[in-house]
């Protein structure tokens, strides 16, 4: 771990003009099964009232802002993969196995009831944990993702994601970010390249989620998660984005609205990265569902 990594949390409350002071936190490393440790970011001593899930590609550090702005204790963790938790046994995607990883670090955290946030692939791990774990949830928040996830519609978020292998500098990084994500601004991109890169002993640069090799094994297939998201005992709210490259469409609301009819929509000013693009309005979310 790098011992500096929340030296940058001061630019992001200079950024977004938050007031409040830092708080403490720290980087946890929980074993998951003996072999294996899934890192998170704990925010404040007290258990985690919010527990957190980045997109593929991301990590802990994605939430910085949204959780400096809501002022509750949190953990955003590192899904399997990404950030500083260990490799997955079967591959860099694999929702049925990153939620049961989830699942081990709620059970042996003893975390709950919390309010689970789930973006992204976050989103999609974070509905099978709900399903498995209901009791340790009060509430389920979808960052810009349903069940019905539309490759088309996730291309340009895919585009980046599957770029090169590796990078001549961490320059090179930030300049293909900030191609990539033209409405954000500069300084943000560049936290987020530096808490989400990393040099290997060749000198090239890679993302986080490339440090490991291909797995040998393939990821389970993930289910139809709309049965899933429809039986869930706890509330749910859908945040999503007012543009590209929000990747939820008008008829996967529609869906939503039809299969939890008693449930909030929220729009959001920004597109897929909804923590980056919006952040005081995801804390907003979470400070209403979650009574803080």
């Amino acid at each position: 771990m790098d011992d500096n990594e929340f030296d940058l949390l001061e630019e992001n409350r200079r950024e977004w003009n938050l007031s409040l002071p830092l708080p403490p936190r720290q980087r946890l490393f929980v074993p998951v099964d003996g072999l294996r440790h899934v890192s998170g970011i704990q925010w404040f001593p007290e258990p985690a009232r919010v527990v957190l899930l980045h997109g593929r590609g991301q990590n802990a550090h994605t939430f910085d802002t949204t959780l400096l702005a809501l002022g509750a204790p949190a953990l955003a963790l590192d899904l399997p993969h990404h950030g500083h938790s260990d490799a997955s046994v079967t591959g860099p995607s694999g929702v049925v196995e990153h939620a049961r990883d989830v699942v081990a670090v709620l059970d042996s955290l003893d975390l709950g009831p919390v309010v689970l946030v789930g973006m992204s692939l976050g989103g999609l791990v974070s509905l099978l944990v709900a399903e498995q774990r209901p009791e340790r949830l009060t509430h389920l928040v979808l960052l810009d993702i349903t069940p019905g996830i539309d490759p088309v519609r996730a291309r340009a978020v895919l585009d980046f994601l599957d770029g090169p292998e590796s990078f001549d500098s961490l320059e090179e990084m930030v300049r293909r970010t900030i191609e990539h994500h033209p409405g954000r601004s500069v300084s943000s991109l560049r936290r987020g390249v530096i808490h989400n890169a990393r040099q290997r002993p060749d000198g090239r640069w890679v993302w986080r989620h490339q440090q490991y090799p291909p797995a040998l094994l393939a990821p389970t297939e993930r289910p139809d998660l709309w049965p899933a998201l429809e039986a869930l005992g706890v509330p749910v709210t859908l945040v999503h984005g007012d543009r590209a490259p929000s990747v939820v469409t008008d008829g996967e609301i529609a869906e939503f609205r039809q299969r939890r009819p008693r449930d909030e929509v929220v729009t959001l000013s920004g597109g897929h990265s909804l923590q980056g693009d919006d952040p005081l309005g995801v804390a907003a979310v979470l400070r209403h569902v979650g009574g803080f």
